[in-house]
């Protein structure tokens, strides 16, 4: 497979790194700190937790994972779009 252009690559590969770290960023901060008492008062509780409280300790956590599997399977498509992809795959 030929090779793109290095700095194609790396331009698609910072756009979805900045994009995954914004979503991040407004997770962990706006549903931890500057939304938590909006998210107690209008949404349901978490078991007995309130989902202000809940996002602030396990939805960032699984926020995050999700964004993990998410970036190793944009990567992998971004690989093999610019000819970086693994031979065995």
């Amino acid at each position: 497979m030929k090779i793109d252009h290095p700095r194609a690559h790396r331009r698609a590969c910072l756009r979805l790194v900045l994009i995954l770290l914004a979503i991040w960023f407004s997770v962990s901060l706006g549903c931890g700190v500057l939304f938590r008492d909006w998210l107690d008062l209008n949404m349901p509780n978490v078991g007995t937790a309130p989902f202000g409280f809940w996002m602030a300790q396990q939805g960032s956590i699984i926020s995050f994972l999700l964004i993990l599997f998410v970036y190793a399977w944009r990567m992998n498509k971004l690989d093999a779009k610019h000819g970086y992809a693994d031979e065995d795959e």
